[in-house]
């Protein structure tokens, strides 16, 4: 018995010891590869607010040097200064920001060039910028339509054409397209972001395919809910308070949705290990594997989701979530508030 249970102990010990050691060596592999982005040009759009601000965060604290674009300059200009007192910068002046709307190819260009400017090339281009419209097709002006595909896909599109016969040149480059679950999953009630980021994926999928000769990583994301505070940066239309309601709730609440800290590292470790594809949460991934083994099953559920959950048809004007009326319980309404300072969310 002495000997059987030495032989346990030391089974046991010999079982931790190798359990440790691997943990070790993926440590290990994670900070290696962290430390090539050391150096290295990256260019965020979208990059002041939510998942791109939060991405900033990852790539400067890896030494990565940053170029982030968007609309706002005041949202830019706090991007530059938390980002810089977080440490994920030297200081804010060595953070570039550009003022630019990615819908104009002449500013998707612009982003570009800015960061050659200031520092000669650019590594890593990450496609975050991007608008949500919520409610019923009926209930969705055609503009809708318009500005989620000359936002979440041209914008893509010009940004890359702007950078990817530098990468071609050098052979070696990054590109990531922030997409979505809603790109492989008909979501009811977002049907002009559907459409939008479904033609993400598929030329994220296809450029992957075809520049991976030259040297070139394409990377596709597809989150799920993140909890980013940008449910008040969404539009609605319909019944607009139905509406952001029940967005709202999906885009606040833990375990529906992910936090924004833990999908940005995720995102980072995908691109940095050069994943052709991400899928973050579980419920997106349930989602995406369910329509690619039953797509007629899901077609249905889906439907049924539509007709007994989701709030009915009502008029076509939109109105931003910030403009409508936000919850009155003072726990829920905190929450929401703090996830839109924590992640420089402000209303446009």
């Amino acid at each position: 018995m002495g000997l059987l249970k030495r032989t346990v102990q030391a089974t046991g010990m010999a079982a931790g010891i190798a359990a440790g050691l691997g943990m070790t060596a993926v440590a290990l592999v994670r900070s290696v590869r962290a430390r090539s982005m050391r150096g290295k040009v990256v260019v965020i759009t979208g990059g002041s607010r939510g998942l791109g601000l939060e991405l900033a965060r990852q790539f400067g604290r890896a030494g990565a040097h940053l170029v982030l674009a968007a609309r706002d300059e005041e949202e830019l200009q706090r991007a530059r200064v938390i980002l810089a007192s977080e440490g994920a910068a030297h200081s804010a002046s060595t953070i570039e920001i550009v003022v630019a709307d990615v819908t104009l190819r002449e500013d998707a260009t612009r982003i570009i060039e800015a960061a050659r400017q200031r520092f000669g090339r650019v590594d890593v281009l990450i496609n975050n910028a991007g608008v949500i419209h919520v409610g019923p097709f009926v209930s969705q002006p055609e503009d809708a339509f318009e500005e989620a595909m000359a936002t979440n896909f041209f914008g893509a599109l010009y940004t890359v054409q702007a950078v990817v016969e530098e990468m071609r040149e050098r052979g070696e480059g990054k590109i990531v397209n922030i997409a979505s679950i809603g790109g492989k999953v008909a979501v009811p009630h977002l049907l002009p972001y559907v459409a939008s980021k479904f033609a993400l994926v598929g030329f994220s999928e296809g450029l992957h395919a075809e520049l991976a000769a030259d040297g070139i990583q394409v990377t596709t994301v597809c989150p799920g809910l993140i909890r980013s505070g940008s449910h008040v940066q969404a539009k609605f239309s319909g019944r607009r308070q139905e509406e952001y309601r029940w967005f709202a709730a999906g885009a606040t609440t833990p375990l529906v949705s992910i936090a924004v800290r833990r999908a940005a590292a995720q995102i980072f470790r995908a691109v940095v290990a050069g994943a052709a594809e991400i899928t973050l949460t579980p419920q997106a991934w349930l989602a995406a594997r369910t329509v690619g083994i039953a797509p007629v099953g899901a077609q249905r559920l889906a439907g049924v989701v539509n007709r007994t959950m989701l709030p009915k048809p009502g008029a076509q004007a939109v109105t931003r979530g910030s403009n409508l009326r936000q919850p009155s319980l003072k726990l829920v309404k905190a929450w929401s508030e703090h996830l839109q300072t924590a992640n420089n969310q402000t209303a446009e």
